[in-house]
């Protein structure tokens, strides 16, 4: 499973989760067997996912994802768009519209194979992690993120850039700054105390990105 070759998801986690031995999934994972319907079932299941998530694409080869083509954004949870390379129908809990133009003329810079992941996700912003972020980011806003931007510097050098961050298996969106071996995340409110998250060893800072927030849609 693409989720497993990512380091997303271990044998070991989704054996728990599915009741299925570890030996049935390596073995299947090495094509040595096959996986009953009900075998099946429960890892759909367990992962959130259908059937048709593992149907391959019928957009033709040598085209860009959906997302390059079109000016819509699908709206994901946190998980979706923090290990989700390409996001399914079944993970999209809504779309937004913003102008093709606009997404087609920002630059990227991609760091560790991301250029390969699908651009653009949006995700819900909540009270708890809109505070200290106000007037920019507001509860219930909806943030869109560009995945192929998650190097650790500036888009605009005179201008602070707000990432989502990985914290866990949620998004922080912060300003932030590197100063090995920490990641030092800042809100937009000055006086708060900013935070950090430790940069571990052989992990790289970019792992800890997601990407830059390209637009913020506050609720009126």
């Amino acid at each position: 499973m693409d989720r497993i070759q990512r380091g997303a998801l271990s044998v070991s986690l989704l054996s728990r989760q599915t009741g299925l031995g570890q030996a049935h999934i390596s073995n299947f994972l090495r094509n040595r067997r096959g996986l009953s319907k009900e075998a099946m079932d429960r890892i759909l299941h367990a992962q959130h996912m259908k059937v048709e998530d593992l149907l391959p694409s019928l957009q033709p080869r040598g085209k860009p994802p959906l997302d390059c083509q079109t000016n819509c954004v699908p709206v994901v949870s946190h998980r979706s768009a923090l290990y989700d390379r390409m996001i399914y129908p079944s993970a999209i809990l809504s779309t937004i519209a913003l102008p093709a133009e606009i997404l087609h003329s920002l630059r990227a810079l991609p760091l560790d194979k991301r250029i390969a992941w699908q651009r653009f996700v949006a995700i819900r912003v909540s009270r708890t992690d809109a505070l200290g972020m106000e007037p920019i980011v507001m509860p219930d806003a909806l943030a869109v993120i560009d995945r192929h931007y998650n190097a650790c510097a500036p888009y605009r050098p005179l201008e602070g850039t707000i990432y989502a961050v990985r914290s866990g298996a949620h998004l922080l969106l912060r300003y932030v700054d590197f100063h090995p071996p920490r990641l030092i995340l800042r809100l937009h409110n000055a006086a708060a105390p900013s935070e950090s998250l430790e940069i571990e060893s052989g992990q790289r800072p970019q792992e800890l990105i997601v990407g830059r927030i390209v637009s913020v849609l506050n609720r009126t």
